[in-house]
């Protein structure tokens, strides 16, 4: 099977695509996996390292043709507030939790969950459900397609001390290990899913 051992960074490619793979924001973080594309055409994806694949990167096959990728519409909340100052104040509070968040022009996009949707009510902030692809920030250390390991990835938690944080005492979300008792899907806190990270 012919391989993908490269990625292209969004925007510093021009040739036209032999395929197109559609991923959401979990299978957008691989290092290892068979795939096939839109048009039937099949490849490993084999990069050294798990990597964050953005939508607008190409996959770089061994023969050189180019696998577009596509963030795949998700499920998302778009939280909108009173102003910059107040937007400011609950993207702290979605930071404090470690969630990944993705920064728009006027609001900020988190996958849906009813406990921190209710938590940023409860700031004052708007919620509006809608489907997107989800492109969240990448982390004081990542930057386009970074690599991630333990040692980069700002949500890697291996040996994370939730006690030496303040989490605050606001609204519903005061255990942050909510996702136990009030949640029944997971979240991508850097813990493995079933997918291949290696």
């Amino acid at each position: 099977m012919i391989r993908a051992t490269q990625i292209r960074a969004q925007h510093r490619w021009t040739e036209a695509p032999a395929d197109t793979v559609v991923l959401d924001f979990d299978d957008r973080h691989r290092r290892r996996m068979a795939m096939r594309g839109t048009r039937g055409l099949e490849f490993l994806l084999d990069l050294e390292n798990a990597t964050v694949l953005r939508g607008g990167d190409a996959l770089v096959l061994d023969d050189n043709r180019l696998i577009e990728v596509v963030a795949a519409p998700e499920p998302l909340a778009e939280i909108r507030g009173n102003g910059p100052q107040h937007l400011a104040r609950v993207a702290w509070h979605l930071g404090n939790r470690h969630l990944p968040t993705q920064i728009m022009a006027k609001g900020l996009r988190i996958r849906r969950d009813h406990v921190i949707e209710a938590m940023v009510k409860g700031l004052g902030a708007r919620v509006i459900e809608i489907e997107a692809p989800f492109d969240p920030e990448g982390g004081a250390y990542a930057g386009g397609s970074q690599v991630h390991g333990p040692e980069t990835d700002p949500h890697h938690h291996a040996a994370h001390d939730h006690s030496s944080h303040d989490h605050g005492d606001y609204g519903p979300h005061q255990d942050h290990n909510h996702h136990d008792e009030h949640c029944d899907h997971d979240h991508y806190h850097g813990h493995s899913h079933a997918h291949d990270r290696e």
